[in-house]
């Protein structure tokens, strides 16, 4: 008698399950429904924040690189974005050029430019080579290149800060005449600088938020007046013989952005682009950019006291907040990469994702854990962004991302209160019933928690916890 009871328990439970299970919410993945490809996420050390995590003891020194780079410990951050110096100097806070002087003449009736005043890298460009190698070793697959503005006496102000134009692009006139080609010397000669030791740049970018006048590093440009410059930087990269390919334009925010690349293609000159960048500031991505080039967010943060909550209020800067941009960035604005803006920095506001206090102290916000989900630990190089979608009543948001490995990286975001039952269905899984698939759960209480779901070698069957984000590594 006993053992029936036990038996009829067993399977009152399983019954149980399956209905609690059927009445969640199911999630489709559709591995042969293809999307856009998938690069990575990353983090810039720009402004001499290089130099901070250099300065770092070597224990914390490492910890902080791990945690940004690792695929094993940290979120596997795998693009890095440098800044190109245009100041004449480096007092903390600013990026030296290495041609911080002008030349003796310069003239636009000329078709080579003057050679500029060139100088080494400054402190090895304030430390970005160092961590340059240092994230490489780590899995960095693309370093990116950006200068936030041309030299002073390239300008039309006559400074590198609080905009100004280049001189030489449409509605300029300028003294000294066209200095587009000199500015294109300068960016291609920063890239054989780092090519002597042993980097490579992969993407180069000219203009850091083109739509904004600031009173640090910047320098304006419409679409049009990107594509005069365009013309020259393209070719000279050429004759150079660097396969490194050109980046535009950084706008402050999406919108600003599109402008931008809308006059670069009245223009004629988008074939000379090999990725479209954007930022999140002005305004946060949405609908696609109608271009076939790549495209990355390559800078957003808040500037809100540092926080450190996963999810408490639901202000912009929790780490939910960022897996929900993240998240929407590749679902709906088609980005095939992701960076936020510091990774590691001294600021004791939302600017870095890693808070740096002295030569020791490092504490990491739950901003990088969101970040993690979208990393080389589960999504690889060469992956491919693929069909997902909730079908029942949910407060789930979803991606998927298929590895060249046949492994599928699902990420599930619930941002509703109560846990949801969710069964999972088109992924491979484990042969046979009563297998498991690995999970990784990211909310106010873990930190990318490894964990399982049950798998009747069909579906797989997992909770997600409200206000939390569970991937779901299956076929790996």
């Amino acid at each position: 008698m006993v053992n029936r009871l036990t038996a009829l328990s067993v399977a009152l439970a399983a019954i149980a399950q399956a209905a609690a299970q059927a009445s969640g919410p199911t999630v489709h993945v559709n591995p042969d429904q293809k999307y856009q490809g998938f690069d990575g996420i990353g983090i810039a050390e720009a402004f001499q924040r290089s130099l901070v995590l250099h300065e770092l003891n070597t224990a914390s020194q490492n910890l902080a690189l791990d945690y940004l780079f690792s695929n094993t410990t940290g979120a596997g951050f795998t693009i890095l974005r440098n800044g190109i110096g245009s100041s004449p100097d480096d007092p903390f806070d600013l990026m030296k050029s290495i041609a911080p002087t002008a030349p003796a003449s310069n003239s636009s009736q000329v078709v080579q430019a003057p050679d500029l005043n060139y100088i080494p890298l400054p402190r090895d460009d304030e430390y970005q080579v160092w961590l340059s190698h240092q994230a490489v070793a780590r899995g960095v697959r693309y370093i990116y290149a950006d200068a936030w503005s041309a030299d002073g006496y390239m300008k039309t102000n006559g400074t590198d800060t609080y905009g100004g134009y280049l001189c030489g692009v449409t509605n300029t006139s300028c003294a000294t005449g066209d200095w587009r080609q000199s500015y294109a010397n300068k960016l291609v000669k920063y890239l054989q600088d780092y090519q002597s030791k042993g980097i490579t740049i992969d993407y180069l970018g000219f203009l850091n938020e083109p739509d904004e006048d600031t009173p640090y590093a910047s320098m304006l440009s419409s679409g049009q007046q990107a594509a005069d410059f365009l013309e020259i930087l393209y070719s000279t990269l050429q004759k150079a013989g660097l396969t490194t390919q050109i980046a535009c334009c950084d706008g402050s925010g999406w919108e600003q952005n599109r402008e931008r690349l809308t006059g670069i293609q009245q223009a004629g000159k988008e074939d000379t682009l090999g990725l479209v960048t954007a930022h999140g500031y002005s305004s946060a991505p949405s609908t696609p950019f109608a271009t076939n080039k790549k495209v990355w967010i390559t800078e957003w943060s808040t500037f809100d006291p540092i926080n450190y909550d996963w999810y408490a209020t639901g202000s912009q800067s929790e780490g939910l907040t960022w897996a929900n941009h993240i998240q929407q960035a590749f679902a709906v604005s088609n980005v095939t990469g992701f960076l936020y803006w510091w990774g590691a920095a001294n600021a004791t506001d939302n600017e870095s994702l890693i808070f740096i206090n002295n030569t020791a102290e490092v504490r990491v916000t739950k901003r990088l854990w969101a970040h993690a989900h979208f990393g080389s630990r589960f999504i690889r190089q060469g992956a491919t962004r693929i069909g997902a979608a909730v079908s029942g009543d949910s407060t789930l948001n979803v991606t998927a991302f298929s590895n060249t490995d046949g492994s599928v990286a699902v990420q599930l975001i619930n941002n509703g209160n109560d846990a949801q039952e969710v069964t999972l269905s088109g992924v491979r899984l484990p042969v046979g019933p009563g297998g498991v698939v690995q999970t990784w759960l990211t909310n106010q209480a873990n930190n990318l928690t490894q964990g399982q779901a049950k798998t009747d070698g069909q579906e797989v069957f997992a909770t997600v916890p409200g206000k939390s984000l569970l991937s779901v590594i299956a076929g790996s």
